[in-house]
This record gives structure tokens, sequence and C-alpha cells, in this order.
């Protein structure tokens, strides 16, 4: 597998995560609208129209405090770990290491960031000795919609990932699902079910 393809299918794989569940009947979902206009020309389109809703409650890291611990998915051949720290001082932290036949492909560092335009998610892919993958900055999706059940980012600058949700299947486990949209070659969609570690 080229470095090309194990970097577009790991950003998929990061991106794609869980919001909640676990409630015994749907809460309305929460639009992750700025608390103030944007001036950034490459705002994400709107999100659906299913996700629509009138709450402007601000939404913050804490709505995402479930992620804190140790995950583990299978993609494939390969494993997929992640450690997310709990969240304070307006951030959470992680980091995701995917190995495949006892080797490491991909170290990932990512935080979840109280922003004055809504929660955003950044990311930044390494080698095993931490040598960027990306030649420019971190790349960042924007929190888009919170509800219950799932967790909406959209990427307001590329497709490499388009979009991120996690959908939280219980307590211990959760979908990650990664829309990649290359300016290149077809999309893709990669799913990733991770289980906590106890």
């Amino acid at each position: 597998m080229t470095r090309t393809k194990i970097r577009n299918s790991f950003v998929m794989v990061i991106a794609a995560w869980a919001a909640f569940t676990g409630v015994s009947r749907p809460a309305p979902a929460r639009q992750a609208s700025p608390a103030a206009p944007q001036s950034n020309p490459a705002t994400p389109s709107a999100p659906p129209s299913s996700f629509s809703s009138d709450h402007t409650e601000r939404i913050t890291v804490a709505d995402l405090s479930w992620l804190e611990g140790r995950w583990r998915g299978e993609w494939g051949p390969r494993q997929a770990e992640q450690i997310w720290t709990s969240p304070k001082g307006g951030a959470m932290a992680g980091i995701l290491r995917v190995i495949e036949d006892d080797k490491t492909l991909v170290i990932e560092l990512f935080t979840l960031v109280d922003k004055p335009q809504g929660i955003e998610l950044h990311f930044r892919h390494f080698t095993p000795s931490l040598v960027p993958w990306e030649p420019s900055d971190a790349g960042f999706l924007r929190l888009m919609v919170i509800d219950p059940q799932r967790a909406v980012f959209e990427n307001p600058v590329n497709g490499v990932p388009k979009r991120v949700t996690w959908v939280r299947l219980g307590g211990d486990s959760f979908l990650s699902r990664s829309e990649i949209v290359p300016d290149k070659g077809d999309p893709e969609v990669i799913e990733i079910t991770y289980h906590r570690k106890k």
C-alpha cells in the first residue's frame, strides 16, 4: 500500500467517529452554528435539513467527553487504536496508531478545540519517527451538528476527508464514518467500529 493511499485511508479513519446514544428517546439535534458570523469564505455547506434545529445553546468539547479513554477498532487487516484525554481548558487531545502485520503504519495526533466559531477537530499524521506527512498546517474539520446519536464534522478546505460522522452504538462502542472526496480519483467511504478498552 502506497504512502498516499495509507494517508488518505487513515485520514478517513480518524475523521469518522461517534456522537452519543444510550438515550431512551431521541433528543433534538443541535446545530453547531457559530457564536458569531464567520469571516472565512471557505465555510462548509449548511448541514442537511434532517439535522436542523432552532437550539442555539453553546456547544463545547465537554459535549464529547464520552470519548475519553482507550479505543480499538479493526480496519481490514489493520488495527486502529485511539487514546483520548478528558476535556480541560477548552480542548481534548488524542493519538491514533494504525498497525498492520506488527508494523506501525502511521501515528496521528488530533485535538478537539473550542473556538469562537464552534468546535474544530484538528489532525496531523506522522511516521513512527514523528516525521510529519502533511507539508503544511494540520488539517481540520468543523463540528456542524451534534445530537444524542451522532456528531457530524465537515471540512471547509478540501475533501480529504470532506465529512466525518461519529455514531455512538452504546457506552462502549462507536462507528466512525469518513467520506473522502479527493481532487482526483473516486470518492471513498471508510467505516470503522471502535470498542472501548477497559
